[in-house]
């Protein structure tokens, strides 16, 4: 499948099907997103926000959870606020998203049906990876929205004069509501 992939880039950028989506490294309108990568988003997102390329700087993982208080999200973010002019923060949570209801133990036994080894788990345990806590779901998506919301506000590199607010958006109208 990745092969098809590189046989429309190949096309793509013989066409200069690119041209379209050039602008600079600063998001125009100073906004950074965290959201959730779910494939229903990849479209719906920008298209129910009216957003372009060029527009906003979005991070995506599973959930639009911060699973540590300095990985990779919060990097983000502080690259997004010191080095792109970041001032605005949205928190968007969706509808049905497949990581509320995620459970360690079901994906560590996953893991080892996948060959991985116990010992390798072990280890990372010993690392005091707390798996639990690493690769955990949520009650819903308000609580997990409300919860990334309060991560991001009260970091301790976070500055104050950032707004930070969160949403749920539907998975499939697009229709956003506001957390608070």
């Amino acid at each position: 499948m990745i092969d098809e992939l590189l046989v429309f880039n190949k096309e793509f950028v013989k066409n200069k099907g690119y041209e379209k989506f050039i602008t600079n490294k600063y998001p125009d309108k100073k906004i950074a997103i965290v959201s959730c990568m779910d494939t229903r988003l990849t479209e719906l997102l920008p298209a129910a926000l009216g957003i372009k390329n060029g527009d906003v700087k979005v991070i995506k993982n599973a959930g639009a959870i911060i699973s540590h208080p300095f990985g990779s999200v919060i990097r983000s973010l502080l690259v997004a606020i010191y080095e792109l002019g970041v001032v605005e923060i949205m928190i968007i949570g969706h509808s049905d998203c497949g990581a509320q209801h995620m459970d360690s133990d079901e994906m560590i036994e996953a893991m080892k049906k996948r060959g991985i080894p116990a010992g390798h788990i072990d280890m990372m345990k010993y690392c005091r990876v707390d798996f639990k806590h690493w690769l955990r779901g949520f009650d819903t998506t308000e609580s997990s929205v409300r919860d990334t919301v309060d991560q991001v506000r009260n970091h301790p590199l976070i500055p104050s004069d950032v707004s930070i607010r969160g949403f749920v958006i539907n998975s499939v109208t697009g229709e956003l509501t506001a957390v608070e």
